[in-house]
């Protein structure tokens, strides 16, 4: 699906990896629109790239937020196209401490966060995507989401973190199956280690420690990088049901 002309509802988009998206899509000639809980953020990247570009306040634990969102951008835009689930979190607790269980509302919300919010997003970007007119291919919208190496080699402390986004592989075979029969792709990239607000507070040697374990390019990830696959999977009309390990051949060891 040639991205041109075509309507972005990216969630988490304000900044890091959902920034990056937003800025290479729109570049591309997409509409895009911004869906994050930092109304600064997103204000000041839609004044950045102008037309084309709209936001708004989208938290995706609240399905009434997520239902609002997506109806805003049908409104300014006319459709959905094209859905990147960018939003999302970690923590950082082991299952059991000498003191006390992991505690299990906080278990709850990362799942709540990382996986339904995701699927919630899917779910209603989906059931509009299937009135779109088909291009030549068929196809009527594709859905990107973000997993993570971990859901592959979950570190210590990470198991409800682990736990999400190995979830988020498995819906994706599912959710595309679910969808063929609409023209609508799914896909996953689970991405390795990379440049966000969120590994810039770490002490930079956390960060060599973990850069000692990426073969090669031997860095953290660019966003920018991420938003490169993105838009091949979006343009690609082969990508579908497949999750993309995007992580330089790192493999996590235990801690």
């Amino acid at each position: 699906m040639d991205v041109k002309g075509r309507t972005a509802f990216i969630t988490g988009g304000a900044s890091g990896l959902g920034e990056a998206t937003a800025r290479r899509l729109h570049g591309a000639g997409a509409r895009v629109f911004i869906a994050d809980m930092n109304w600064d953020k997103g204000g000041k990247l839609c004044e950045a790239l102008g037309a084309g570009s709209a936001y708004a306040i989208v938290d995706v634990t609240k399905t009434e937020t997520v239902k609002a969102g997506i109806d805003q951008a049908l409104e300014a835009f006319g459709a959905i196209h094209i859905l990147v689930n960018c939003a999302g979190t970690g923590w950082a607790s082991k299952t059991i401490t000498k003191e006390a269980p992991h505690d299990l509302d906080i278990f709850k919300r990362i799942v709540d966060l990382n996986l339904i919010g995701t699927f919630d997003c899917i779910r209603w970007a989906a059931f509009h995507m299937q009135n779109n007119q088909p291009n030549e291919e068929g196809e009527r919208g594709v859905i990107v989401n973000t997993a993570s190496i971990a859901a592959f080699e979950g570190q210590i402390g990470q198991v409800a973190y682990a736990a999400s986004k190995s979830a988020l592989l498995g819906m994706t075979m599912a959710v595309a199956r679910d969808l063929a029969r609409s023209g609508i792709r799914c896909c996953t990239i689970a991405p390795g280690v990379f440049e966000t607000p969120l590994t810039g507070f770490m002490a930079p040697e956390m960060k060599q420690a973990i850069v000692e374990h990426i073969p090669f390019p031997k860095r953290l990830g660019r966003p920018a990088e991420f938003a490169m696959l993105v838009h091949q999977i979006v343009e690609n009309p082969y990508f579908n049901g497949e999750t993309i390990r995007l992580d330089a051949a790192v493999r996590l060891p235990p801690k």
